[in-house]
């Protein structure tokens, strides 16, 4: 068990646990996920970690599918600039690996905005903090375990 499937059980949410086999030679752990799982891309989401400019980390949600906004996160934190943080300073940070970085069970939880597409679907695919293992679970729980807020945050 992850970190991040602890917390979901520990909360006792609904939640499913879906598993597969990682290619290494894949460029893109998300729509990896979404070919491997037989699901739409904008349902699959990733956890990126970005850095503000006061030095603060936050976690950005967001499609597989789609790219991250820096302007609009940024704006969505209240602050003036963000970019994307230092893999070691994100791997420390979280506990988790690249490309398995979960939104759940870090070992310190951070500001979080989750992309506002995924309030208008039932559930979301993201990590459960490693590479080939993802968590099925409605927005509204994870929003809720997170103190998330939804908003923009993605190219248009």
């Amino acid at each position: 068990m992850t970190p991040a499937i602890n917390l979901v059980k520990k909360h006792r949410l609904h939640f499913t646990v879906h598993e597969y086999q990682h290619d290494p030679a894949a460029t893109s752990y998300g729509l990896e996920a979404a070919e491997k799982l037989n699901v739409a891309a904008a349902w699959v989401f990733k956890t990126l970690v970005v850095e503000t400019d006061t030095h603060q980390l936050a976690v950005a949600i967001l499609p597989v599918d789609q790219q991250l906004n820096f302007k609009k996160m940024a704006k969505a934190l209240k602050v003036k600039k963000v970019q994307m943080a230092d893999i070691t300073k994100v791997e420390r940070t979280t506990g988790y690996v690249l490309g398995g970085v979960s939104p759940l069970g870090q070992k310190k939880r951070l500001p979080t905005v989750i992309h506002q597409s995924a309030a208008t679907i039932t559930d979301m695919y993201f990590s459960a903090g490693k590479r080939g293992l993802e968590l099925q679970m409605t927005p509204t729980d994870l929003q809720s375990l997170l103190a998330a807020s939804f908003g923009d945050i993605v190219n248009d």
